[in-house]
């Protein structure tokens, strides 16, 4: 399959923890080539003790991602001049929504403080692909996947995290959008799945676009 994404730079790729955003990522890397730079989660020190306690270490980890996303991006500035295709498993504006669910009040005015500061100083990407799921599909794959510090999660922190991404989507206009609702896909192991993402990647040039899987045509509409 001729796959043309000329028009292409700067590829993000979004979603709820669980949606297969790395995956994603990952698959279109090896088909695709440039450079792939995925989210720095594993080394935030204070993450596992979140998920046990949020309110005494919703504070820190919020920090922590956010000048850890911004340090991510000041290196994508500088793949900028040299890379002919650079794509992420994450958005640097996804860290507000984790922001509004997780802090208090005064915690979030000093938050937005900083975050403002440093997204002036971010590349907007070519195009944001959001991976739709339903909040039993993300338990269920956060489940399989047995990472030790998402133990703790609770399903009702998942579930009001998914509204906020679907709402934050719903009315995100900066960049060309892909919405793809995975409920039906396997993009990992099913090829026909893949290639049809590739496909929609390839066509898309401007605004929002949602695509759903019709499991018995077998293609994406």
């Amino acid at each position: 399959m001729n796959i043309n994404i000329d028009h292409l730079h700067y590829i993000a790729i979004e979603g709820v923890i669980g949606a297969g955003k790395t995956s994603l990522a990952t698959r279109l890397h090896e088909v695709l080539g440039g450079r792939l730079v995925l989210e720095e989660f594993e080394e935030n020190p204070f993450l596992e003790d979140f998920y046990r306690d949020p309110k005494h270490y919703a504070f820190q980890t919020q920090m922590y991602f956010l000048l850890s996303r911004f340090r991510q991006q000041e290196k994508i500035l500088q793949y900028d001049l040299f890379e002919p295709l650079i794509i992420a498993d994450y958005m640097f504006y996804k860290d507000r929504i984790f922001a509004t669910l997780n802090l208090n009040e005064k915690e979030l005015a000093l938050y937005n403080m900083v975050a403002r500061i440093l997204e002036k100083k971010i590349v907007k990407p070519d195009l944001a692909i959001y991976l739709k799921a339903s909040t039993d599909r993300l338990m269920q794959n956060i489940a399989r996947r047995g990472r030790a510090y998402e133990k703790h999660i609770q399903r009702e922190y998942i579930d009001s995290l998914n509204k906020l991404y679907d709402e934050f989507f719903w009315n995100y206009y900066e960049t060309p959008l892909l919405i793809i609702n995975t409920e039906n896909l396997d993009f990992v192991h099913n090829e026909h799945h893949f290639q049809q993402i590739l496909v929609e990647i390839s066509k898309h040039r401007r605004g929002k676009k949602i695509i759903n899987f019709d499991f018995q045509k077998g293609l994406l509409q």
